[in-house]
């Protein structure tokens, strides 16, 4: 069995978790379409995922149809969604689980097939990124040239993050995350290589991370801040973003969080194996002195190297994705030391139940043997 601290309790904001075992939010494009609408097979999923208080964050969702990038994303603007939302919240609670949502607006990585009216997507600045977006067919295509936000709509943006908020907890669920990562719109503000704006949204880490920060007062306002978190990926470079000097500006940012008292921050780690990357700057290294409150880590840990980084210090839950996927009961079979399912990325996003609920579980024999 795994050493004790991944799985010793946790006071995590407002809730006491058993474990630190914490499933990430994982964009798995099976919403019913039309109306981007959380399907009964989607319940099933996370109820299968769900443990015994145990923290589930969802899969990010759009706050608003602009917002939208990817195919078949589910949303949390409409009746219809909380509705859907409704019925996974209950049967994660039903396992005694907790669940917060991610609220997502994707910024300039959307496509004109995704907007109203056949819009440009949003931005900070016309800015283009470099590579392929999707379309609502999943044909893949050139990111298109944004339109940047005027002003006077950022209070806007800033409103259908507090609808997201509202709309979530109607849902049921139990707080809110802030997806503040992976090149979004969020992230596409805080960037140096994204934002070129001239105006109080721009220059500066204290005027780049104004949106953040307003965004992150109307979640508390609507939850209180022991029911939200925040996600940050400081090295990040997903969706060609970029910042000239990540730790100044995320050393501003985990300062300005701090006095919210927020239940979390998520920190993406620069990782794309299991092992790390060797090289990889990790951004704990620098960060973790500038933000005291609890901290989930992410970003390739397995189960021996996530209950080291808690015994050192580094710090207080691990999240974990693509095992997520593959093992419905992957608290347990950490806690026991079992063989882990492969994942099959051919099967994460899209499609149906094959690669999303079909995954096998640990029998009681296996789970000790």
């Amino acid at each position: 069995m795994i050493s004790a601290h991944l799985f010793a309790p946790l006071k995590l904001g407002r809730y006491s978790l058993s474990h630190r075992v914490v499933m990430a939010p994982l964009t798995r494009m099976r919403a019913a379409v039309p109306g981007n609408v959380p399907t009964d097979l989607g319940a099933e999923y996370y109820s299968q995922r769900a443990s015994a208080g145990g923290l589930i964050v969802t899969e990010a969702s759009q706050v608003a149809p602009s917002g939208q990038g990817y195919p078949a994303t589910p949303g949390i603007h409409s009746a219809e969604q909380i509705a859907g939302w409704k019925k996974i919240t209950d049967a994660v609670h039903a396992k005694e689980g907790v669940i917060f949502m991610q609220l997502w607006h994707v910024g300039r990585v959307s496509h004109t097939s995704f907007q109203p009216d056949g819009a440009l997507p949003v931005a900070p600045s016309a800015i283009a990124a470099a590579g392929k977006s999707f379309t609502p067919s999943f044909q893949m295509v050139p990111f298109e040239t944004p339109r940047a936000l005027e002003i006077g709509e950022i209070p806007g943006i800033i409103e259908a993050y507090r609808e997201g908020a509202r709309n979530a907890l109607a849902a049921g669920f139990d707080g809110v995350e802030l997806h503040g990562a992976n090149g979004y719109l969020i992230e596409q503000f805080l960037h140096s290589k994204t934002n070129h704006r001239t105006d109080a949204y721009g220059g500066s880490v204290e005027n780049r991370s104004r949106l953040l920060m307003e965004v992150m007062t109307a979640l508390v306002e609507v939850w209180g801040a022991d029911r939200v978190g925040v996600r940050l990926s400081p090295f990040g470079t997903f969706n060609d973003v970029g910042d000239a000097d990540p730790i100044g500006l995320y050393s501003h940012v985990l300062s300005r969080l701090a006095p919210l008292n927020i239940a979390y921050v998520h920190m993406i780690e620069a990782r794309d194996t299991d092992a790390g990357e060797a090289g990889a700057p990790l951004a704990i290294h620098d960060l973790r002195r500038f933000w005291p409150g609890t901290l989930i880590l992410a970003g390739g840990f397995v189960g021996p190297s996530a209950d080291a980084a808690i015994r050192a210090g580094q710090g207080d839950a691990v999240a974990f994705g693509r095992h997520f996927i593959a093992n419905p009961d992957l608290p347990r079979r950490l806690q026991f030391g079992a063989a882990l399912n492969p994942y099959n990325r051919a099967t994460f996003a899209g499609g149906g139940a094959a690669g999303y609920t079909d995954y096998p579980v640990l029998q009681s024999a296996e789970a000790v043997g």
